[in-house]
């Protein structure tokens, strides 16, 4: 079994629970497809290595479910936070590149051990995106749209 069908069925694990209410399976197609499970959460801070994008998003929905339970927090319904914590930073799925550095003698590239920022990029932003991408797998309550827009916290600007 590769890495890539270990965080694949990691995910179906963890969100069965929703299973019955959201379609997984084409949910795992069009993610496979955006490069969920295979890109990293950056560039040089947390999960930059191919799949960290998942892994910290399974941390996330994990931290988002305790903190559910543990505060009592209520949802609209009760998918919302397997959605909003697996679903909040898809816009980094296409985000990050191997840079090439060289050639081989064959003439094939080479590429870097690390992540480079990708500059040119169609959708630009981090919480709009990702709702954008987000909506594109399930409907979203107006509330998983807001946590999945704002869930930078201080880190967005302080217009906002």
């Amino acid at each position: 079994m590769t890495e890539l069908d270990n965080r694949i069925d990691r995910f179906m694990a963890l969100m069965a629970p929703v299973g019955k209410t959201l379609p997984l399976e084409e949910i795992v197609e069009k993610l496979l497809d955006m490069g969920f499970f295979t890109a990293p959460a950056s560039t040089c801070y947390h999960g930059n290595w191919e799949g960290g994008l998942f892994q910290h998003s399974d941390n996330v929905t994990t931290a988002l479910l305790n903190l559910t339970e543990q505060m009592g927090l209520r949802w609209q319904r009760p998918e919302s936070p397997y959605i909003v914590g697996m679903f909040h930073d898809l816009c980094k799925c296409d985000q990050y590149e191997h840079e090439e550095i060289g050639r081989t003698m064959m003439d094939e590239p080479v590429f870097s051990e690390g992540w480079n920022y990708r500059k040119d990029m169609l959708l630009k932003g981090h919480g709009e995106k990702s709702v954008m991408l987000a909506a594109t797998l399930t409907d979203l309550t107006y509330e998983e749209v807001l946590c999945i827009k704002y869930h930078m916290g201080a880190f967005v600007s302080k217009e906002e």
